[in-house]
């Protein structure tokens, strides 16, 4: 196989790689008290030293008292919290990487009781955490301006820390995600309404990115289909619905679009062989980041069910990286099981790939 345009450097005017592949955030929930410790600035090293281009940290959370449920997820704020990434990023960019945190509010989908603050403390644009489910009241507009408030000081941190841009983590059923998605927000507001109109949580947080941070510094975005809530799930339905969903975000600033999917290959829409990645680039013009199942045999459900995914060849990325369907891949388990996944697959060495199984999940390496 011919790996190289894999390994062609990625030329933004906001951001330079080496080579065409980054790390995608995956949660690991290592850091105590929220204080990222040696521990995951040596596992960040680690994948840095395997030859990955960009390295998006796992997801980090906002200011907000209501951010996560676990007191193991690391915190984006805070002097404790960002001494503990500054030695992580220092770290990345000495093994030769560039590095970027993933900025985080999980919404309604806390779990009772484990989180830092009393249950009924959450936040939802609709009080949803699922079509017809509420479980909270209504985010009011006060509650609103002060989490974009908490995702721009985030943003701002990271770029004070040396970070080399941040993404806003839009996907997945999470807070930002909850306003995208018809199914989570029925608000009657300037936040509700159309798919125009569902992105202006998500403006108002670029806009305040690019006021504070200005206008050199990367913003990517990370969006999905899918949810965690209804794996076939959709926020759009036809290439034009998505360029609707698109075209605000991309006036307020966004740099690059992060597109998750599960299984990268797939089309997005019938008619094409584009995935989502793909559509995203052609309606933007914008650089866009693949991801879904690199290099593995079993998608995420599988595995997090306690299933192993054995090791595939990457044919299929490589003839849609060749025809620049898409930017950047971000590879994620594969990079847990193989931290020098970069530099196997570079040199060829597919037969020293080592398969993928939940148990690794346990330790953080």
């Amino acid at each position: 196989m011919q790996v190289d345009f894999l390994f062609a450097p990625f030329h933004h005017p906001k951001l330079e790689l080496k080579n065409r592949v980054v790390m995608a955030p995956m949660t690991r929930s290592f850091s105590p008290n929220g204080i990222p410790g040696d521990s995951v600035a040596d596992y960040y090293r680690r994948r840095a030293e395997g030859g990955t281009g960009l390295i998006i940290s796992e997801g980090t959370l906002i200011d907000h008292p209501a951010a996560t449920d676990t007191t193991d997820n690391p915190k984006f704020h805070g002097e404790a919290a960002l001494a503990g990434w500054k030695k992580v990023v220092d770290a990345v960019h000495a093994a030769g990487s560039k590095m970027i945190p993933q900025i985080w509010h999980i919404g309604s989908v806390r779990r009772a009781g484990t989180g830092f603050v009393p249950d009924a403390v959450s936040a939802a644009p609709s009080g949803l955490v699922a079509p017809g489910k509420k479980i909270l009241p209504e985010l009011s507009n006060a509650e609103i301006e002060r989490l974009v408030e908490a995702y721009g000081q985030a943003a701002l941190a990271a770029k004070k820390l040396g970070f080399d841009g941040v993404e806003v983590h839009g996907a997945h059923g999470y807070l930002v995600d909850q306003f995208f998605w018809e199914g989570t927000n029925v608000r009657s507001d300037k936040y509700g309404g159309s798919i125009e109109a569902r992105t202006t949580f998500a403006v108002e947080i670029i806009r305040l990115i690019r006021q504070l941070c200005g206008d050199e510094f990367p913003i990517i975005l990370r969006i999905s289909q899918w949810k965690q809530q209804d794996f076939d799930a959709k926020l759009v339905r036809t290439p034009e619905a998505l360029r609707r969903f698109l075209e605000p975000l991309v006036a307020a600033g966004v740099d690059l679009f992060h597109c998750s999917t599960r299984r990268f290959w797939k089309p997005e829409f019938d008619g094409s062989d584009l995935n989502l990645a793909g559509w995203v680039k052609r309606i933007t013009g914008l650089p866009t980041i693949s991801v879904g199942s690199v290099g593995l045999d079993e998608e995420f459900v599988t595995t997090f069910a306690g299933g192993t995914a054995g090791v595939v060849g990457i044919d299929n990325l490589l003839k849609r990286m060749e025809r620049e369907e898409f930017d950047l891949i971000a590879v994620g388990r594969a990079l847990i099981s193989n931290p020098d996944w970069v530099k196997l697959v570079g040199d060829g060495r597919f037969d020293k790939l080592k398969p993928y199984s939940k148990d690794l999940l346990d330790e953080l390496y």
